[in-house]
């Protein structure tokens, strides 16, 4: 009971998020593109808040948070193919299983990987994330299915508003016990100084593996929502661009705060797909120098985010509200 209660701001703010859109849903108000990107803006948050786990949190600086979640996206996709799955009520195992997968290869890297530190980690995740889009691209070799560089078709688009939306409460709701829990205080002081952290006693080792296959389990569930919002998957979605997106969403929302990663993502989410549609199709290009130009912008107003180590009170995710 606790676990509702201790958040139950939160859950009042996010069932009248949730009654909004579906009226604007519902009145045709917004094109079914609109509606599309606003789907998307969950998924980011959702898949940036597992690596919020991992960088905000723990401090292990991950370049490779796209490889999990195309793992995640490309193993639910499978497995719906393999069970024909074509209801949400069947969907909802798939998707997480989806994000269980990419957990299981999160434990199997970081068992190796997170003894390094730093610039050292920052490269080898990288290297994971390059060789999963390798895989990706050549992973119709060993099951057809999957498509590989032509890409995997014929996902049946499932997600709607209250998957993509309700999957993200949940999550947001579990992951704010996890860091308001003693785990979350033990990550805390590992990023704070793990010497110390060691010297109170705590596993730094099992609990920097514990954050980041958490976090790789966000990034998986994001990707199984992906995959069935959009019907078609390719490795290009996945490459490391895609990661640097989700390392934008934390460090403009701010490392080590829940809200302002759900700010950045709708923020980031808006900037990007705002300006595609609102630049002339000769000028769509010129984005990519006013991007720049905004996140600029923002880190010297905002040097350490949004809301660096901070959770917004209106919204009820600090700790005891």
């Amino acid at each position: 009971m606790s676990f509702f209660t201790s958040a139950k701001r939160f859950l009042l703010c996010s069932i009248i998020a949730y009654l909004i859109l579906k009226g604007l849903f519902l009145s045709g108000f917004l094109t079914e593109y609109i509606q599309q990107i606003i789907l998307f803006s969950f998924i980011a948050i959702l898949t940036s808040l597992g690596l919020n786990v991992i960088y905000g949190y723990t401090g292990q600086f991950s370049l490779g948070h796209a490889g999990f979640y195309g793992i995640g996206a490309y193993t639910a996709a499978y497995l719906g193919a393999v069970f024909k799955v074509e209801s949400i009520f069947s969907f909802l195992p798939i998707l997480f299983l989806g994000g269980a997968a990419a957990g299981i290869v999160g434990y199997a890297v970081g068992v190796p990987i997170l003894r390094l530190r730093d610039d050292f980690l920052a490269i080898a995740t990288l290297g994971f994330g390059i060789l999963v889009r390798v895989l990706l691209d050549n992973s119709d070799r060993a099951i057809e299915i999957l498509g590989g560089s032509r890409g995997f078709i014929g996902i049946p688009k499932i997600v709607n508003l209250e998957i993509a939306f309700f999957t993200m409460v949940f999550l947001i709701l579990v992951t704010r016990n996890l860091i308001f829990s003693r785990y979350g205080l033990f990550w805390q002081c590992i990023k704070d100084d793990e010497l110390a952290a060691t010297a109170f006693g705590i596993n730094t080792a099992r609990m920097k593996l514990m954050a980041f296959t958490y976090g790789c389990f966000l990034a998986g569930v994001g990707g199984a929502l992906y995959a069935y919002l959009y019907s078609f998957l390719h490795p290009s979605n996945f490459d490391f661009l895609r990661s640097i997106d989700f390392l934008i969403i934390v460090i403009v929302g701010g490392m080590g705060s829940i809200t302002g990663t759900i700010y950045a993502g709708l923020l980031w989410v808006t900037v990007i797909e705002g300006l595609r549609i609102g630049l002339p199709a000769q000028a769509l290009e010129f984005r990519w120098v006013l991007i720049p130009i905004f996140l600029i912008m923002v880190m010297m107003w905002k040097p350490f985010g949004l809301l660096a180590r901070r959770e917004s009170k209106f919204l009820g995710l600090g700790k005891g509200e």
